[in-house]
């Protein structure tokens, strides 16, 4: 039997991104395959084991009509949500993945069980890691398939080249994808970005759909 490490369930809002303020169930995965400089999650150890009908039965609980698989990165457990997803489209979820933009076979294992796809773009000035530019573009080519969108964390350490790269790549597929900057949050506490504006000016300049939003769950003190 296949599990999944399942570092909590909880009914909240979603604060990022264009569906910001929605109510949705989260069930954030365990582990990640990168270490991000701004990640809190990555940092934490805590878990439970969950079986594909224990998890089943704990979103059938929240009752809510949305769930958002987060992490970590849930792709990771591509696997076993081959298990889960299904029977959740059958009773009428909407199924919404977060995840870091970079394990396209994974995707392709769950896609069709997915309705929006929130796909990070890791920018090597603010995450401390090397470039992922190739993986990005395979990945997004394939999210397009369904709702997605692109987000981008920006802190005072981000790059205007690595914006432009970002751009360039969403550019390349769809003008018309929506790319978000979100603001770092770390330890607790937004990091006001000096060059926010630079940033989405150029993002503006090049794409039809850039918005930039914070993480609204934390100015609200939620989960």
């Amino acid at each position: 039997m296949i599990k999944a490490k399942i570092a909590e369930i909880f009914s909240s809002v979603q604060g990022e991104g264009p569906y910001v303020g929605q109510v949705q169930t989260f069930v954030r995965f365990h582990g990640c395959n990168i270490n991000c400089g701004y990640c809190d999650e990555a940092r934490k150890d805590k878990f439970k084991e969950y079986s594909s009908q224990e998890l089943i039965g704990a979103v059938i609980k929240e009752n809510n009509k949305v769930v958002s698989l987060t992490g970590g990165e849930p792709l990771l457990y591509a696997g076993f949500l081959t298990e889960v997803l299904p029977y959740l489209k059958k009773k009428g979820f909407i199924v919404y993945l977060e995840t870091n933009g970079i394990l396209k076979n994974k995707l392709l294992e769950i896609i069709d069980f997915l309705d929006i796809i929130s796909m990070d773009i890791k920018l090597p000035s603010s995450t401390g890691l090397g470039a992922y530019w190739k993986a990005h573009a395979g990945f997004l080519e394939e999210a397009v398939r369904k709702k997605v969108f692109v987000k981008a964390v920006i802190t005072d350490k981000t790059s205007m080249s690595d914006i432009k790269k970002a751009v360039s790549v969403i550019k390349g597929i769809n003008k018309d994808i929506f790319f978000i900057l979100q603001p770092a949050t770390i330890n607790n506490k937004m990091q006001k970005i000096k060059s926010a504006g630079r940033f989405l000016n150029t993002a503006n300049s090049a794409l039809n759909n850039v918005r930039l939003i914070p993480q609204v769950h934390r100015i609200l003190g939620l989960r």
